[in-house]
């Protein structure tokens, strides 16, 4: 306890860290109280229990629990950030067929800069397509006439998929200028804190429906910090790859047959972070929409409804743990490039003890991602389907049981450590220990 608080101290005395991590808390503090303020024409006191109720289990508690409660709450944020993940998603999975977006990719920050803005772009067309859905299903999910106090007509759609189309640029905006001016990744951080926004409500139902066993709790609470502990160790597994470099001589050239210093490659057991899991759960939603397509008079569409509606179901779990299976192995492939790896090995003069430099060493790695991806992508589908698996078992609130594992836990762990590791990076170049290194404070007086 000692050693955090003298680290946070040592934040606290860099200037320039200080800075980063009061603009980040000032701008994720703008994105909650966003999240607060209904669309105008809206009386967010007369949303009414059964419009609440759609968004406490299943799909629904999902986009609620991204949003921070904004979907729920009718909110200007209602969208929150999710259509620019989407966006994102679109334009990566373009980037292997579209020879243009391959060019963009391949011109360095320039083009980074252009394929940003494509996807700003493609943003706001689907913002422009879900933002009237959205408006149109709020009677369908149970809102009372009553709530809308201006009518559902054009006067009161029009400006709202305004508000909606805005409120998620805006909410892009702050993610990005987190990410230039502040600390971490700004749109991950957004839908971190949207998460964790959700999960106060979601323990205190558990609590208050399980207030006569304490014991019961206390076991709830071991076995989340357990699930915790295993994602941190997904997130953080890598396989080292030995290189050796051939020692460079003063006239530039290499000593062939004299061995310089000895590194490695880290290849992470889990390379594709939780992408394949929202990969995997935007086409959860293709069944149930055939379901509704097929009506409730057919067999089929009832037997799809019954399963794959329900995300604690296990016809819907069996599925989705597949799907992650597979776009683990797609999404791997497409973001880590072997044989650009080798080639780079080649060029600087290293090579792997054993392996033949250039295309064998893109064969052997590419073997070795294989190999590591196959553990890596079943645990990923073990934690992902954990909570139906803990809500099923031990009976746990669907709320709470949703931050066992899944995507949420995930984000949480990773956005979390990629922010400490980057805090830690600051405090060690200044000789201070970082939040991720105990030890005696190294701080240097210059």
């Amino acid at each position: 306890m000692k050693n955090f608080i003298d680290t946070i101290k040592n934040i606290w005395s860099i200037e320039e860290l200080k800075n980063k991590v009061l603009i980040t808390l000032g701008l994720l503090l703008v994105y909650r109280f966003g999240a607060q303020v209904s669309l105008p024409g809206m009386d967010y006191t007369k949303l009414g229990d059964a419009f609440a109720g759609n968004f406490e289990n299943g799909l629904g508690g999902l986009l609620n629990m991204f949003t921070g409660g904004a979907f729920a709450k009718a909110s200007v944020f209602a969208l929150g950030i999710m259509p620019y993940i989407s966006a994102s998603i679109v334009v990566q999975l373009m980037g292997i067929a579209i020879p243009y977006l391959q060019k963009l990719q391949k011109e360095g920050e320039s083009g980074r800069k252009k394929i940003t803005q494509i996807t700003r772009w493609l943003t706001i067309v689907i913002c422009l397509v879900q933002a009237p859905f959205y408006l149109w299903g709020l009677g369908q999910l149970g809102v009372p006439p009553e709530a809308f106090t201006v009518g559902k007509g054009l006067d009161f759609i029009i400006p709202s998929v305004i508000i909606l189309v805005t409120g998620t640029i805006f909410a892009m905006w702050l993610g990005e200028k987190i990410t230039d001016k502040g600390i971490g990744n700004g749109i991950s951080l957004l839908i971190m804190v949207g998460i964790i926004a959700y999960m106060p409500q979601a323990f205190f139902q558990e609590f208050v429906s399980n207030s006569g066993k304490p014991m019961l709790i206390l076991i709830e609470i071991v076995i989340w910090l357990a699930i915790i502990l295993a994602s941190i160790m997904l997130v953080m597994a890598v396989r080292q790859i030995p290189v050796q470099y051939a020692r460079r001589t003063a006239t530039g050239g290499y000593e062939k047959n004299v061995f310089g210093a000895r590194q490695f490659i880290p290849l992470k057991l889990n390379a594709s972070g939780v992408m394949p899991i929202i990969f995997a759960q935007a086409l959860m939603f293709v069944p149930s929409a055939v379901a509704k397509g097929l009506g409730t008079n057919s067999s089929v569409g009832q037997w799809m409804t019954a399963n794959f509606q329900d995300v604690f179901g296990l016809w819907y779990n069996v599925l989705f743990a597949f799907l992650i299976i597979i776009f683990t192995y797609f999404y791997t492939a497409i973001t880590v490039p072997t044989n650009k790896m080798a080639d780079d090995l080649k060029r600087s003069g290293g090579f792997i003890p054993g392996i033949r430099p250039g295309g064998e060493t893109g064969e052997y790695l590419d073997k070795i991602m294989s190999q590591i991806t196959l553990p890596g992508s079943i645990f990923l589908a073990l934690i992902a389907v954990f909570p139906a698996v803990v809500g099923n078992i031990m009976g746990i609130q669907q709320g709470w049981a949703l931050f066992f594992g899944g995507t949420s836990l995930l984000i949480m762990v990773g956005v979390a450590i990629d922010t400490m590791q980057q805090i830690n990076s600051y405090l060690l170049n200044r000789h201070y220990d970082g939040l991720m290194k105990t030890g005696k404070n190294r701080k240097v007086v210059a």
